[in-house]
């Protein structure tokens, strides 16, 4: 397990947040997958650290390791 896991919590909502705060880990990595930069991010979110977005992408890694989703190909143009 990754030491960064330790940043995230389950306790506030049934969704993982960052320890502390309201944030889920699930807005967070939308929000990177989008092409948000950190810096975005911190200036959005002053409460978090570069730790914290470490954190919510070790956990999504984490998670990918656990539940598979299946992915349709894209069509053939």
């Amino acid at each position: 397990m990754h030491p960064l896991l330790a940043r995230i919590s389950i306790t506030m909502s049934p969704a993982a947040c960052i320890r502390g705060t309201r944030l889920w880990v699930s807005l967070l990595l939308d929000r990177i997958a989008d092409g948000e930069s950190e810096v975005d991010l911190l200036a959005d979110y002053p409460q978090l650290n570069s730790d914290d977005i470490r954190a919510a992408i070790a956990y999504g890694a984490e998670m990918s390791r656990e539940r598979v989703i299946p992915i349709t190909p894209p069509l053939a143009a």
